[in-house]
């Protein structure tokens, strides 16, 4: 679903389907197009939404378990490394693959080796979950 709905954004509209860029241009006031990328973001929330009210098994109950603030410096890493890298793994792993380019492969090789790499040393270094 997720290659089909960037299939349609990049045939319908000529844009990209870089969750980081369009957030990014939602947040910004002075971005000319900036109602369709606000509609984009609510539409991925309220997608979370309607899976919780039709299938509320499909999601742990109570969130993830990990304590609030280690998400929110994941979420700041995370951010730093998307406009770091010029794009998130929806725009160089979805749609840049998509495209054959040649950065695109290059970051997406990058993300998820680091990770792998993140992965591993928090189950078998640290001794995590």
């Amino acid at each position: 679903m997720i290659g089909a709905a960037a299939a349609l954004l990049y045939l319908l509209h000529g844009r990209i389907a870089g969750i980081s860029g369009i957030l990014g241009g939602a947040v910004m006031n002075d971005t000319p197009d900036r109602e369709w990328r606000v509609a984009f973001v609510v539409g991925l929330l309220l997608a979370g939404v309607a899976l919780r009210l039709l299938s509320p098994g499909a999601l742990p109950v109570g969130g993830t378990g990990t304590p609030l603030p280690l998400l929110v410096v994941a979420g700041l890493v995370v951010g730093f490394g998307t406009r770091m890298g010029n794009g998130c793994t929806s725009g160089h792993g979805v749609c840049g693959l998509g495209r054959g380019s040649a950065r695109s492969l290059s970051a997406t090789l990058t993300f998820m080796g680091v990770a792998a790499a993140v992965v591993f040393v928090v189950r078998h270094v640290l001794g995590g979950a």
